[in-house]
C-alpha cells in the first residue's frame, strides 16, 4: 500500500572551538527544521523550507538537538485506530430522576397530611421517599443522590445542619467504613488470596460447596464475633472478592456472573441466620431482651433459650439458603472438578507466609477478642476496629493511601450517615409513632384472633424495615411499640419478643441500606438490583477499586513474576464491554495503587 510520511528532521551543526559573539546572519545557521513530504520509495523527495534564524549571542561547545516529530499516513485502514468511542452523558439520568422525584412532591403535595402529624415531619418524610426511590433507581452514584437528599432537608429548613449532620458520628457507620481498610488489608497482604485457596482446596470440588463452606465458616465464629457488619467486612468479603476474581468473575464486567455475585448474594442471605442462631451473634439482639423486660417479658437462662427456640429454624435456613440461591441466582461456573489440586499448586507458588500476613493475622484476632471481651473491658467494638487499623498504619501493612483510595468505604460513610440521620428524625418527629398507632386501630377493627394478629403485626414489622437504614436503630424505634402491640393481642409474650428479635437479624438482608453487612456487600461487589432480588449483569462502576489483583503486589505473588493476568486496564484493548466510565474508575485505580503491575488480559484460572 502507498503512503507518504512527513517528517521534521534537525541538522547538527558542529561545535565552534571556543564560545564566541555571533553575528546576526542568515549563513551562520546553527540548526533549522527542515520538513520533508515523501512517498514510501527508496529514495524520498525532500522539500526544505527555510526561516529567518534568531539572534543567538553564544555557541555551545556541545551540538545542540531539537526534538524531531514523525507523522505518519498511511491508506492501510488496519494502520490507523478506530476513533474512540462518545464519551458517557453526565449528570443525572432524566427518568430516574424524575420519578424519583415525583414520589416526594406526591407525598408532599399531593397526599392529605394526618392530623396526628406536623408539617416538619410530612416533609422530612418525603424527603426521605425520594432518596430512597433514587437510591434504587440510581439517576446519579449512590453517594452523590444521599447527599442532595441531605441537602434538600437542609435547604428546605426540615432540619438545621447539625442534626441532619448528626449521623456522620455514628459508631456503626465508622464500624463499617474500617471494615473496608480491613478487607483491603486482606487483599494488599495476599492473606485473604491464600485463605481463599485454602477454601478452593478443601471445598473447591463444585461452587455449591464453596458456598456451603463460607455459611458454615460464619455460623461457627458468630458467637464470638457480635458484629455481622465486621464478620462480613473483615472476613468474608475479601475471601469471596478473591475467590471471584481466581475463577476469572470481575465487578463491573459480565463476568461477575461466574461465581461472584452467587457467593456474595448466598453470604449476604445466610449472615442474618447466623445472626439469629446465637443471642451474642448481633449486638441488637441484646438490645430486644432488655427492651422485652421492660415491657414485663421476662427470658430465663436467655442464652440457651434463645440458642433452642432459634436453632430449628436458624439451622434449616442455613441449610437451605445456598442451595435455594443456587437455584434462583445460579452461577455460570458450578463443577469445578481441577480446582483443589490447582489450589495445592498455588499454595506451593505462595510459598511461605510472610511477615505483612502475620501482622494481618495478629492484629485481626486481637480485634475480635476485643469484640468479644470489650464490653467486659469498657472497649466499644468501633474503638476495637480504631486500634486494629492504627496497628496496621504503624506497622506499614496499609498506608494512608490505602485507605484514601479506598472509594468504596467514604461512598458508604455518606450515603449511609444520611440514610440513618433522616431515619432516626423520622422517629423522633414522630413519624414511626403515627405509622404503629394506624396499624393497632386496623387489627382491632378487624377483631383478629392472636395468631392472625401474630403473622400480621410480624410481617408489618418486617416489612417497615424499608425505612431504615439500621437494625439496630429499627429496634429502638418499633420493637417495644411492636411488642406492646403482640402483648395487646394475646400474644405469648416469649414468643411475641423473640419472633420480633429473630425478624430483627433477617431483615437485614432485605434491602443494601438495611444494615451494616447490606452496605458492606453493596458496597464491595453487588449493585442495588441485584441486591434485591433482580438479576443484572453490570455492576457499579465506582467498586472497581475493588478488583486489586492479590498476585500481582510485590512480595507476594502466587504466580511468577511476569505470568499473565486477568485485569482490565484502561489501556488494555480487548476490554471492550467495558464503557468510558469504568475505564476512568480503573485507570484512577491503577494510578491509587503503588504496587500495581498487572496490564494483561488473562490470568491462570483455577476453573478452567
Amino acid at each position: 500500500m502507498e503512503g507518504f510520511a512527513i517528517t521534521r528532521t534537525t541538522s547538527v551543526s558542529p561545535p565552534p572551538p571556543r564560545l564566541h559573539h555571533r553575528p546576526r546572519s542568515p549563513l551562520l545557521i546553527k540548526s533549522q527544521p527542515s520538513i520533508s513530504l515523501s512517498l514510501t520509495q527508496p529514495r524520498p523527495i525532500r522539500l526544505l523550507f527555510f526561516s529567518h534564524p534568531l539572534p543567538s549571542p553564544l555557541t555551545a561547545r556541545h551540538p545542540i538537538r531539537r526534538p524531531s516529530l514523525l507523522i505518519r499516513a498511511s491508506a492501510n485502514p488496519e494502520a490507523n485506530p478506530p476513533p474512540p468511542p462518545p464519551p458517557p452523558p453526565k449528570g443525572a439520568k432524566l427518568i430516574p430522576l424524575l420519578i424519583s422525584c415525583a414520589i416526594g412532591l406526591i407525598v408532599r403535595f399531593v397526599v392529605p397530611k394526618p392530623p396526628e402529624v406536623t408539617a416538619q415531619a410530612w416533609q422530612l418524610l418525603s424527603i426521605f421517599l425520594s432518596t430512597i426511590g433514587g437510591l434504587v433507581l440510581s439517576p446519579l452514584p449512590v453517594g452523590a443522590w444521599a447527599f442532595l437528599g441531605l441537602t434538600s432537608a437542609v435547604v428546605t429548613r426540615t432540619l438545621p445542619f447539625t442534626t441532619a449532620f448528626s449521623a456522620f458520628t455514628n459508631e456503626v457507620i465508622w464500624l463499617i467504613v474500617i471494615s473496608f481498610f480491613f478487607a483491603r488489608g486482606f487483599v494488599k497482604t495476599g492473606l485473604g488470596d491464600r485463605v481463599a485457596t485454602y477454601f478452593v482446596k478443601w471445598l473447591g470440588g463444585s461452587t455449591l460447596g464453596l458456598s456451603y463452606g463460607l455459611t458454615l465458616s460464619e455460623a461457627l465464629i458468630a458467637p464470638a464475633m457480635p458484629s455481622t457488619t465486621a464478620r462480613a467486612g473483615g472476613v468474608f468479603l475479601p475471601i469471596i472478592k478473591s475467590l471471584s476474581l481466581a475463577a476469572g468473575s470481575r465487578p463491573g464486567d459480565p463476568s461477575a456472573k461466574k461465581l461472584g455475585s452467587y457467593l456474595v448474594q448466598s453470604q449476604f442471605q445466610s449472615a442474618g441466620n447466623s445472626s439469629a442462631l446465637f443471642l451474642t451473634a448481633a449486638a441488637q439482639n441484646l438490645l430486644c431482651l432488655k427492651l422485652a423486660e421492660e415491657l414485663g417479658v421476662i427470658i430465663a437462662n436467655p442464652w440457651v433459650s434463645w440458642f433452642k427456640a432459634a436453632s430449628m429454624p436458624a439451622i434449616i435456613s442455613l441449610l437451605a439458603t445456598p442451595y435455594i440461591m443456587y437455584k434462583i441466582f445460579p452461577p455460570e461456573i458450578k463443577d469445578t472438578p481441577d480446582a483443589p489440586a490447582m489450589a495445592g499448586k498455588r499454595l506451593e507458588q505462595m510459598g511461605p507466609v510472610t511477615k505483612s500476613e502475620w501482622v494481618m493475622v495478629g492484629t485481626m484476632l486481637l480485634a475480635v477478642s476485643l469484640w468479644v471481651f470489650g464490653e467486659k473491658l469498657g472497649i466499644a467494638s468501633v474503638v476495637a476496629a480504631m486500634l486494629a487499623l492504627s496497628i496496621l498504619l504503624l506497622l506499614g501493612v496499609l498506608d494512608w493511601d490505602d485507605c484514601l483510595s479506598e472509594k468504596s468505604a467514604w461512598d458508604t460513610l455518606a450515603w449511609f450517615a444520611v440514610l440513618v440521620g433522616m431515619a432516626g428524625q423520622l422517629t423522633n418527629l414522630g413519624i414511626v409513632t403515627w405509622m404503629s398507632n394506624c396499624v393497632a386501630k386496623c387489627l382491632q377493627s378487624f377483631s383478629l384472633s392472636w395468631p392472625s394478629a401474630f403473622g400480621i403485626l410480624q410481617a408489618s414489622y418486617f416489612f417497615s424495615h424499608y425505612l431504615f437504614a439500621s437494625q439496630t436503630g429499627h429496634v429502638g424505634a418499633l420493637y417495644s411499640a411492636f411488642l406492646a402491640m403482640h402483648l395487646a393481642s394475646g400474644v405469648p409474650g416469649v414468643l411475641a419478643a423473640l419472633a420480633l428479635a429473630y425478624n430483627t437479624n433477617l431483615f437485614g438482608a432485605l434491602t443494601h441500606y438495611s444494615s451494616g453487612q447490606a452496605a458492606v456487600y453493596y458496597g464491595g461487589t453487588v449493585d442495588v438490583v441485584t441486591v434485591n432480588g433482580m438479576p443484572k449483569q453490570t455492576l457499579r462502576s465506582q467498586q472497581e477499586p475493588a478488583i486489586k489483583l492479590v498476585s500481582t503486589l510485590p512480595g507476594h505473588m502466587p504466580f511468577k513474576p511476569g505470568q499473565e493476568c486477568s485485569i482490565p486496564t484502561k489501556h488494555n484493548p480487548s476490554n471492550s464491554k467495558l464503557d468510558a466510565s469504568k475505564e476512568r474508575d480503573l485507570s484512577d485505580m491503577v494510578h491509587m495503587e503503588r504496587h500495581y503491575v498487572a496490564s494483561h488480559n488473562h490470568r491462570p484460572s483455577l476453573f478452567q
